[in-house]
């Protein structure tokens, strides 16, 4: 009798080495704002050399720059006035790094095309576990091939990498060869010796450290860790040593031993998979298209009763949501509403639509409505009427603010708020009304400054008795006027921490004409100040 096979071989299958693909974005930045552009402009704007800069206390810094900028010689880190001085025609453009990490967001949900999860490597990166899905493209080089081409297409200069780990996938895909690919069977330490240690993505303090230690690439760290030592005694002493000499650097990216250990797969690495949730949305295809506002008006009330109790079911209250309307002829309308704050009241959604349907042209009519929930803010799951809740959660209020922002535009309706700053046009700024508003620390007590101040303070001609006088007779729009009283000055510094050094300070004066009508002007920079010729005089504000 031949024996029948063992039920355990026969479940057994063959365990398939994980394969991790790293890309790397790393002109982000740049590529971002050049796909902003128009395409007639991007090839000037790819001429001129530009940097993206960010605010910091020591004042603009470079984040990024295009390749003319990087010819200029303008780096990433260096300071805006160090850049000028190699390039004074460098021309600025703001950074956006909220904006490139919620890129890297949608792009490692996307990324999701070439594997089952996805995960951000912020600030400029994504991974993508692609086990077993090789096959599928051709092989792992095609698979890198088709990586690179759909980023290509995207507008995105992309590298990308395969290794069996992360740590190893990250290396390769900003330090090694491109499209370069480290099997599963290969030695990393042989492959990737000559690697340098900031492959490791160790913070710049622990590299410095390494630096000075004589330590500069993968396979010198490895030897001084001991990493392929025949002798295991000789091996944990060398690693003791150098974690002694760490022994207080607790982050991972400040950590070397554990940074190579989780390159060499000795160390599992967690990983935070990204998960596209989906948006709120709900829908109604007519049996007959619709001319005319009443079942329009019927179809919406319905759609926003069906949002209610999806959004509730989510335990969400919607903030943004927006109306497509499909016509016949193929022509999408949108109508979008904002909301003061987070809400699943069917009547009130029904209401601000109902403003904003007065001017849709049906055509031969609409056959398909939808209404999604695009921004969604957690809400308590019971919610009584707007008018009864209005004493305690102020919901009155913010469907007063909806109403109005419907009818007068978005933004409209702003409040007032205080800010860190001593520069009158920077001491205040305008946000929506139900935002919290930011605490301000520092404030300091300012002597008594118009309601109205100008949006940009308008030059003006000033006639004084001496450089450092009180101003006798001013032109401002036109018209000359006589000075009768004069108060000050208020003397205001500027702020060396975010202005050029060469910014002058201002001279504010309250005075008065011969009208009675009152005005706020200051004289800007002192005369042999050495930051310019002679000060300019402005009008920044009306007393009332």
């Amino acid at each position: 009798m031949t024996p029948e096979p063992c039920a355990s071989a026969a479940i057994m299958k063959p365990i398939v080495p994980r394969r991790i693909l790293s890309i790397w974005l790393a002109r982000l930045s740049v590529d971002r704002w050049r796909r902003a552009l128009a395409p007639e402009g991007r090839a000037a704007a790819d001429a001129a050399p530009t940097a993206l800069i960010l605010e910091t206390a020591h004042g603009p810094r470079i984040a990024a720059a295009n390749d003319a900028g990087l010819a200029a010689g303008a780096r990433a880190g260096m300071l805006l006035a160090d850049a000028r001085a190699l390039c004074p025609e460098l021309v600025t453009v703001p950074g956006d790094p909220a904006g490139d990490l919620a890129a890297i967001e949608k792009l490692a949900l996307w990324a999701q095309r070439w594997g089952p999860w996805s995960a951000m490597d912020p600030p400029d990166g994504v991974l993508v576990d692609v086990t077993g899905v090789a096959h599928l493209f051709g092989d792992e080089a095609r698979l890198l091939a088709d990586v690179a081409s759909a980023f290509a297409a995207q507008g995105l200069a992309a590298r990308a990498a395969l290794a069996p780990t992360a740590g190893a996938a990250w290396a390769l895909a900003h330090y090694g060869p491109p499209a370069a690919i480290l099997a599963p069977d290969d030695d990393p330490l042989r492959l990737m010796g000559d690697l340098p240690v900031a492959a490791l993505r160790l913070d710049a303090d622990v590299l410095t450290v390494l630096r000075r230690l004589g330590i500069k690439r993968l396979g010198q760290l490895a030897g001084v860790s001991g990493a392929g030592a025949e002798d295991p005694a000789q091996e944990a002493a060398a690693r003791d040593a150098l974690r002694r000499r760490f022994r207080n650097h607790r982050a991972p990216s400040a950590n070397p031993l554990l940074r190579l250990d989780q390159l060499l797969g000795r160390m599992p690495e967690p990983l935070l998979p990204v998960i596209e949730r989906p948006m709120p949305l709900v829908q109604r295809r007519l049996l007959e298209p619709l001319r005319h506002r009443a079942p329009l008006d019927r179809v919406v009330t319905d759609l926003a009763e069906d949002m209610v109790r999806v959004l509730a079911a989510r335990g969400e209250g919607a903030r943004r949501l927006e109306l497509a309307l499909w016509r016949v002829d193929g022509e999408v309308l949108w109508r979008r509403i904002e909301l003061a704050a987070a809400t699943r009241e069917a009547s009130h959604i029904t209401r601000l639509f109902a403003a904003r349907l007065d001017d849709v042209a049906a055509g031969f009519g609409i056959e398909m409505v939808q209404l999604r929930a695009s921004w969604c803010e957690p809400l308590a799951f019971a919610q009584t009427d707007l008018d009864a809740a209005a004493e305690q959660h102020g919901t009155a209020l913010a469907a007063c603010i909806d109403r109005l922002s419907v009818r007068l535009g978005p933004g409209a309706v702003t409040r007032p708020v205080a800010r860190a700053s001593h520069i009158p046009e920077r001491a205040q700024a305008w946000q929506p009304p139900l935002e919290p508003v930011p605490v301000v620390q520092g404030m300091l007590a300012f002597h008594s400054r118009p309601l109205k101040l100008l949006d940009r303070a308008e030059p003006i001609a000033v006639l004084y008795a001496s450089p450092d006088g009180y101003p006798q007779r001013f032109r401002w729009r036109g018209e000359v006027r006589e000075v009768v009283r004069v108060e000050g000055p208020e003397r205001i510094a500027p702020e060396w921490w975010r202005e050029r050094s060469t910014a002058r300070l201002r001279d504010y004066y309250r005075i008065e004409d011969a009208a009675g009508r009152r005005y706020w002007i200051y004289r800007q920079g002192i005369a042999g100040d050495g930051r310019g010729g002679v000060p300019d005089w402005f009008l920044h504000g009306l007393y009332a």
